[in-house]
Parts: C-alpha cells; sequence; structure tokens
C-alpha cells in the first residue's frame, strides 16, 4: 500500500469497528499470569458441563446464585483453580454435601480436596456467589453489564465480557482453551420481564413471588464469553431458515415492541447471509440450538445462537462504511453472524489469537458482499479496509498472559487473509481451504500454528515466511522496484524489505500493457525484463496484494552498440 493520508471518516472506523480493546504495552502483572496461563491448576481438570443459576435484581443491579461446576480429573489432584472477579463474592462452595475450603488471589480462586481426585474420574462442585458486577463504561469494547431502559422506561439489561471475561459476572475456568460440552443457564428475573440467553428455551417457571425463572439449554460447547443474557420486555417474532439439503433452521427475533416492524424488514438479510456463509464455510454449526438476534442496547456482540444486535436497523456501521457496498448491508448482521463459524464453533485456545475470530470474521464481510454483489464489489469493499489499518502491533498477541493482539487483526487481517489468497493464486483451492479449515476444527479450540500448517499442508507449500512477516510482525513489507528505461529495453530490479529475512511472497506487477503477471522477489535484488510498457504505467497489484511499495523510475541514455 502506498502512504495515504488518513482522512477523518477513516479514523472513525478505525476505532469503531476495532470490537475488542488491547493493551499497547508489553507490561503485565501477575493477575495477567493467572488469567492467562495454563499452569497445572488449570490443566488438572477439564469442564464438561456449567450449571449457571443466578437471580438479576435491575432494581439493586444486583446478581445473585450459583454456578455447578462438572468436570473430569485429567491427572490426580486435591487443589484446582477457578476464577472470578474479586468485587464478586464467594458465599461457599460444596462438593455435594461437604463444603470446600477455598483461597483467593486477585481473580484466581484455589479450591482445597480433602481427599486426591483420581485420574479419569468425574466431580461436580457448586460454587454459590453474590455481588454487584462491574458495569461497562463502553459496551461491548469494555466488559460489564449495562443496566439502562429502553424508550418506555422499562429495564434493558446486557452484558459483553470478551477479552475482559466472563469471570467479571460467574465463576467459571477463565481460560479459553476449555469450553463445556453443554451448558444450561436459569436466569430468574421479575415477572414482567424476559431474559433470553443462547440456546433453546427448555422451561419458563414462574415461582409465585413475582419472579420467573428462564432456563436456557445450550447442546453444544460454548466458550464462557458467549455466555449471555439479554433481559428486557420485547417482542418476538420467528422464522424458519431451510437449506439446500433440507435441514430446518429457526429463527427468532427479540426486539423493543417499537422497532418490531424495522426489525421484519432488516432481518430479512438474514436468509441471503446463511446462504452465502452455509456455501463457504459449511452448514451453520448450532442447528439444534437454533439462531437469535437479539436487540441489545450496545452495538453488538457474537453471542453463540444469541447475537446482540444494536445497528439501530441501519446498513453499514451506524451508517458508515469505508466503501460503497459498506453500505450495501447491516454490518451487525454480517460480522457478527460471521462468528458463529469464526470464533464460537472454532475458538482460540489463547486470547493472543483471537485474531483467528476477527480476521476471519471481517473477511467473511468481503466474502459476504462478493457472494452478493461480485467480485469488483469484492476487491472495492475489502481495499476500503486499508485506511482503517494502524500497523501498530502485531497481530498475534503475547501467550499466557491474556493479552490479545493489535486491533488490526480486523481490517489488516482480512487484508492479509485477501493477499494470501492471492498469494495462492487458486481460487478453487483457497475456498477449499477456507471451507477445510471450519470443517476440521469446528466445537474445537486452536492455535494460530492449527491455521498455519493447515494451510501449508493443504497447498503443498510452506508459507512461514508469510504468516511470520504479516501476522507476528508490526510492518507490512516494502517491495522495492526500480524500472529502468534505456532506449527501447525496459527492465525492473527489486527486492523485498521485511522483518523476515527469507520472506520470499511473490506478487504480481504489470509486465506489459495491461498484463499482469507474477515476479518472484527475495531479500536479494534481481532483475527482469519487462515487456512493451511505458514506465509510467507500471503498476504493483496493490489491489491484489497488501504491501507496502517503493517505485522509482530511472532512464538511461542508450548506449551505442
Amino acid at each position: 500500500m502506498k502512504n495515504y493520508y488518513l482522512i477523518s471518516i477513516a479514523l472513525i472506523l478505525r476505532v469503531s469497528l476495532s470490537m475488542a480493546q488491547s493493551n499497547d504495552t508489553n507490561t503485565f502483572t501477575r493477575a495477567d499470569t493467572l488469567r492467562g496461563m495454563l499452569t497445572p491448576l488449570r490443566t488438572c481438570y477439564d469442564v464438561t458441563y456449567y450449571h449457571l443459576d443466578v437471580k438479576v435484581n435491575p432494581a439493586t443491579q444486583f446478581v445473585s446464585g450459583s454456578n455447578t461446576i462438572q468436570f473430569k480429573a485429567t491427572k490426580d489432584f486435591k487443589r484446582m483453580q477457578i476464577d472470578l472477579v474479586e468485587n464478586m463474592e464467594i458465599d461457599k462452595i460444596m462438593q455435594g454435601n461437604k463444603q470446600m475450603k477455598f483461597e483467593r488471589e486477585l481473580g484466581a480462586v484455589y479450591i482445597n480436596f480433602p481427599e486426591m481426585l483420581k485420574a479419569n474420574s468425574t466431580h461436580n462442585i457448586q460454587v454459590f456467589y453474590s455481588g454487584k458486577p462491574k458495569v461497562s463504561a463502553r459496551p461491548p469494547w469494555d466488559g460489564g453489564f449495562t443496566w439502562t431502559m429502553d424508550k418506555s422506561g422499562n429495564p434493558w439489561i446486557a452484558v459483553t465480557v470478551q477479552g475482559d471475561g466472563a469471570y467479571l459476572w460467574w465463576p467459571n475456568k477463565e481460560h479459553q482453551s476449555d469450553e463445556p460440552d453443554s451448558m444450561l443457564i436459569s436466569i430468574t428475573i421479575p415477572n414482567d420481564l424476559m431474559n433470553i440467553s443462547n440456546g433453546c428455551l427448555r422451561d419458563k417457571t414462574d415461582l409465585g413471588n413475582g419472579l420467573t425463572k428462564w432456563d436456557w439449554f445450550v447442546s453444544y460447547p460454548i466458550n464462557n464469553y458467549n455466555v449471555t443474557l439479554n433481559i428486557a420486555k420485547y417482542s418476538h417474532f420467528d422464522d424458519i431458515y431451510i437449506n439446500e439439503d433440507s435441514d430446518t433452521l429457526r429463527l427468532d427475533y427479540y426486539v423493543l415492541p417499537y422497532n418490531i416492524e424495522k426489525a421484519k424488514k432488516q432481518f430479512q438479510q438474514v436468509k441471503p447471509m446463511l446462504t452465502c456463509f452455509e456455501k463457504l464455510f459449511g452448514k451453520y454449526p448450532f442447528y439444534r440450538d437454533g439462531y437469535k438476534l437479539v436487540e441489545s442496547p450496545h452495538n453488538g456482540m457474537e453471542h453463540q445462537s444469541a447475537i446482540a444486535y444494536g445497528n439501530d436497523y441501519r446498513n453499514g456501521y451506524r451508517s458508515r462504511a469505508s466503501s460503497e457496498y459498506g453500505l450495501m448491508f447491516d454490518f451487525i448482521i454480517i460480522h457478527e453472524s460471521s462468528h458463529e463459524w469464526w470464533g464460537n464453533s472454532m475458538t482460540s485456545k489463547d486470547i493472543a489469537d483471537m485474531w483467528i475470530h476477527e480476521s476471519f470474521g471481517a473477511y467473511a464481510e468481503a466474502l459476504y458482499v462478493e457472494c452478493m454483489y461480485g467480485y469488483d464489489a469484492y476487491l472495492k469493499y475489502q481495499n476500503g479496509k486499508k485506511f482503517g489499518v494502524r500497523n501498530n502491533r502485531p497481530i498475534i498477541g503475547i501467550y499466557n498472559v491474556n493479552n490479545a493482539g493489535s486491533g488490526d487483526m480486523y481490517n489488516k487481517g482480512s487484508l492479509v487473509l485477501h493477499t494470501l489468497r492471492n498469494v495462492i493464486d487458486n481460487d478453487r483451492l483457497w475456498f477449499d481451504i477456507i471451507y477445510g479449515i471450519h470443517d476440521k476444527f469446528k466445537y474445537q479450540t486452536v492455535t494460530a500454528n492449527d491455521i498455519f500448517n493447515f494451510i501449508n499442508k493443504e497447498t503443498g507449500k510452506d508459507y512461514s515466511y508469510f504468516f511470520d512477516q504479516y501476522f507476528k510482525h508490526t510492518s507490512i513489507p516494502e517491495l522495492r522496484i526500480i524500472v529502468t528505461k534505456q532506449g527501447d529495453k525496459v527492465t525492473a530490479r527489486y527486492r523485498w524489505h521485511a522483518e523476515v529475512k527469507n520472506f520470499k511472497m511473490p506478487v504480481k506487477v504489470t509486465t506489459g500493457k495491461d498484463k499482469y503477471e507474477f515476479i518472484y522477489p527475495t531479500a536479494a535484488w534481481q532483475t527482469t525484463v519487462l515487456g512493451d510498457i511505458n514506465p509510467r504505467e507500471f503498476k504493483v497489484a496493490e489491489h491484489l496484494f497488501y504491501v507496502n511499495v517503493d517505485l522509482r523510475l530511472s532512464y538511461l541514455l542508450s548506449m551505442p552498440e
């Protein structure tokens, strides 16, 4: 990419489209290690099931209840770690009818068992807790609860904890590497309100004391930050989606009553999106649990099977976009729904690899544009993202300390995948790879190396140099190229300047009038003879490859023979 000045709308988008906050320093604390590291106190057990059972009091902004944690011991142990933020009180921890001893250090809770738990044995503990959870200062980027009112003066409550952790409001094993196989979410609230959580509504029980318990069952693995509640006086409408294999998916929409007509119109984008994404990525991962859009008081979040929607029923991102095609669809519907494949079904083991969620999620937007409007529209949409890239830190964060990489994991990550598509230069293979990644890793937690190794295997080539430069370093590679005309002869002398010493990415340039072909630069200077081309018409295919270009033109007198 050539050097451009950022225009004001790009600055706005750069901030707005970064859906997660990140720490720009490399200074880490004990709390970061306790959150981010898989110590023996965590690897000694594998969570198989949660039952989160809590009462939410809108008037006092207070939460109380319990979480039952079922787990399987992976080795013999007597001490384990779970997690709950310090401002939330633990009232007691029970194993059956035995009250357990525990200690707390920052957000870590150490539970001591009176007897050794044997490897491969299964156990349950129930953690009773209460408190006022953190209020989000800037949802969804800042973790915590949102307690607000709708236009009719009714309570409207939501929670967003991506990056900051679900342990802000319920006790769990706060690490993305371990997901329960299934989960029951029971939320008790005043009778006149509704709660919408993940999964299918299993039961709704009037407790006879002015309160109703809503039981939602999640029948698939779910990562902690996806677990949600949405409390309001909602109106509900539904639909069904039938895919090409005649599978039926229930679509449920929960919106504020005064927005129902807007929602019925705007949510018509869901079915074409599902058709596109199922073709590209495979079957929607959560058919048993259905698909829901739930109106929220914040912009949006990819809560599994219960996506939070807050885009005011407008296209673009709050009516803004970095290209004209970005205004032809509702950004929140498309981007957050893409996470059902990229982030929810397939989750990064460490938050350092959150790019797997966000780079593929952002790239899915561009592929949706290609599905709906064609390849040229895809190119315009994709290249519009360049103005939102900062190149301030690597896309991959630092492992084991709860550190996400740069917010560039969105726009830059999408551009990097676009670049890789053009490096591979075989769309049939490329789309087989995209489909294959999700198919191989669905309902699993993965690492960057899992993705990289899969791509290398499927292509039969080693793209380690590419992944290292684009994901592990800050700068994008710069193609230094000198085009020289001497008499009738035009040559190009070129090399890569990159942090990865063996960077050798092929790239397309004009080798003749309106003719793009690959050259194969390395760190060493090379020279090639170009065809019939005016040096001033020479171009690098920057619409296909996300690179910087240092292009110089040179004219020499023809030497007599």
